[in-house]
């Protein structure tokens, strides 16, 4: 299946987007499941509570990584997106990404499924602050770390913003300001569940929409596949565009084998007239 054949499936049509972290690999960030992808092992919710050792090697690898996050922008794909929206095509973007590129490149109905690496929530009295604010803690519990360790240019960043740091051993974590309680980013670790209010927001916006379009994900988790599921199963075509294999396939209408960045750059050329624009 090619691009020509998505257009003539998508056009006339609102859309609902799922993404995944293949749309922003364009923009520098590595995804977990690409063809080129580097082995990852993500961290899961039960090793992050129940080792303070793992909390001490992720929060001195993401205190890199947050910064490279932070300093990445959008990418063709991203405003793509954007610019279908602000046409009245994409009725919104559901994505599995925490990198919030959607929301710099523009898309105002965003949905992050798994979170945002911007905030950071105590797990024992919910207080939250900006990932800025643990920042400049963490700095100042740990004088030097970032200068005694390569450069965030030379390092690995996962799509979570763990960055590949090998010695963290004398890294100092710190506690919540509020109660002294743990502190955890505020994302979707795997192993946990997304919450409630938020996969029946997904929900809905997929029903009030008349296709899916998946972009840059291998649908391996649940999370997302259960929205082809339901796009699927109540008649809506399904798109998906990626590279590679994804557990979706079988319920396309079409499948586009390719990266997302130069396709969605096409959808947005070619349907951006296809409906009234919303004002």
């Amino acid at each position: 299946m090619d691009g020509p054949e998505l257009v003539r499936l998508l056009s006339g049509r609102r859309i609902a987007v799922l993404t995944g972290a293949g749309l922003s690999t364009d923009s520098g960030i590595p995804d977990y499941r690409g063809p080129d992808s580097p082995p990852a092992n993500p961290m899961t919710i039960r090793q992050f509570i129940s080792s303070r050792e793992y909390r001490q090697r992720y929060w001195a690898r993401n205190h890199l990584g947050w910064q490279h996050m932070a300093q990445t922008q959008p990418n063709a794909g991203h405003r793509a997106l954007a610019n279908l929206e602000r046409h009245g095509v994409v009725t919104g973007v559901i994505t599995q990404n925490v990198d919030l590129l959607h929301t710099k490149a523009g898309s105002r109905a965003v949905i992050n499924l798994h979170g945002t690496y911007a905030r950071v929530v105590c797990l024992d009295c919910d207080h939250s602050m900006p990932r800025t604010a643990l920042a400049e803690l963490l700095e100042a519990a740990n004088p030097g770390f970032a200068e005694r360790t390569e450069q965030v240019g030379g390092l690995a960043v996962a799509p979570d913003a763990d960055a590949m740091v090998a010695d963290t051993g004398s890294f100092r974590i710190v506690d919540c300001p509020g109660c002294g309680g743990m502190l955890k980013p505020d994302i979707v670790y795997f192993g946990e569940s997304v919450a409630k209010e938020v996969v029946a927001q997904a929900y809905s916006l997929v029903d009030s929409s008349g296709a899916l379009l998946v972009a840059g994900s291998s649908l391996t988790v649940f999370s997302g596949y259960r929205f082809v599921r339901h796009a699927a199963a109540n008649g809506k075509p399904v798109a998906i565009v990626n590279r590679g294999p994804t557990r979706g396939d079988d319920l396309a209408a079409v499948k586009v084998d390719a990266e997302c960045s130069p396709i969605l750059t096409l959808l947005a050329d070619e349907l951006s007239g296809s409906l009234p624009s919303l004002p």
